[in-house]
């Protein structure tokens, strides 16, 4: 997103205080959805014992509505957390981040939390004045947190709520979750996007799967961004789609055998929905970015010095990502769906 796009903050309406009153807690997630997905199991265990608000971005509401109905959401797109545009510091609606400042501050939370290590948005739920502000904390920044829960450089996201909880003293996060729908035989969902196009596997090496993955029996849902639907149509792939909105994702990834996309979000809703997910990678790590799921499977990006880069490739392509060879992903990927099919006929 362009700086000229910064999307405008909205500010939280005055909260209902309850006559039997739990703690308030603020729990700040505001970049993408692979990102929220990972966050709803720890939304699901806070519930239990706080009134939970949610800091997030507008598109957040799909997966709350689905999975964690009684957080309240209070939209706000930050302009430090968007991909690019980010740190034009004279078009940030400067009047409308106070506005959110002082709103969350009149409801005195006993506590905010957030897994990102980064200073903008520890600063920023500072300024809310809550109780305690729990996280991970940057070098030169740790200062602005009342609990620093980093151990290592990189933590991943769904152990780093996992922490949080048991910090908090929440009910102990599972480390996977239960089938959301029954799975259709032999479907796979595949979903060719991505936040970042650095991270997107080429088409055309998917259509090669498909046809490999039709060819040994099973049936394909072809899910996409939209930038992407003329191509799957010159391919050939006339029913591939743009997903309608959140609950169409969730449902149709739902019913899927399994899950075969980019390290993208939808993969991590797949996780989310119980569904076994089979990852292309590239400029990221499956140590810090692997869905949550105990049958996950990846093809690894090939090496490179900057990894994990978060998105900032250095060079003209993510040839870590590009240069990973079709057939090489089939030979690993016909395989994991043959366990899954095994797992299946036993039960």
């Amino acid at each position: 997103m362009s700086a000229a796009a910064l999307p405008d903050i909205q500010l939280p309406l005055p909260r209902r205080r309850s006559m039997w009153q739990r703690p308030t807690l603020l729990v700040a997630e505001l970049r993408g959805m692979g990102d929220l997905a990972i966050l709803m199991p720890f939304l699901q265990a806070a519930t239990k014992s706080y009134d939970v608000s949610l800091l997030a971005v507008p598109n957040a509401a799909g997966l709350l509505q689905r999975f964690a109905p009684d957080v309240e959401l209070i939209p706000c797109v930050a302009p430090w957390a968007l991909f690019s545009g980010g740190w034009d510091l004279p078009r940030w609606p400067w009047s409308r981040l106070a506005g959110v400042v002082r709103a969350l501050r009149e409801r005195e939370f006993k506590a905010a939390v957030s897994v990102w290590p980064l200073m903008s948005d520890h600063f920023f739920l500072k300024l809310t004045r809550p109780g305690k502000l729990i996280g991970f904390g940057q070098r030169g920044g740790r200062w602005l947190l009342d609990r620093d829960l980093r151990r290592e450089e990189h933590t991943h996201r769904s152990e780093a709520w996992r922490r949080i909880a048991n910090e908090l003293g929440l009910p102990v996060i599972p480390a996977s979750q239960p089938r959301l729908r029954p799975a259709v035989d032999h479907r796979v969902v595949l979903h060719s996007g991505a936040s970042q196009r650095l991270r997107v596997w080429p088409l055309e090496r998917y259509a090669t799967l498909i046809k490999n993955l039709r060819h040994t029996g099973w049936s394909i849902d072809v899910l996409c961004d939209r930038w992407q639907l003329p191509q799957w149509h010159e391919l050939g792939e006339s029913a591939a789609r743009v997903p309608v909105d959140m609950a169409d994702l969730v449902e149709t990834i739902a019913r899927g055998t399994a899950f075969l996309g980019n390290d993208s979000g939808p993969g991590h809703v797949a996780a989310l929905c119980g569904v076994p997910t089979f990852t292309i990678f590239g400029p990221q790590v499956p140590a810090l970015f692997a869905p949550g799921h105990p049958q996950a499977a990846w093809v690894d990006g090939l090496p490179c010095p900057h990894k994990p880069c978060f998105d900032r490739c250095r060079f003209a392509e993510p040839f870590c990502l590009t240069g990973i060879d079709r057939d090489d992903v089939w030979q690993r990927l016909a395989p994991w769906l043959q366990t899954l099919e095994n797992t299946h006929a036993e039960k």
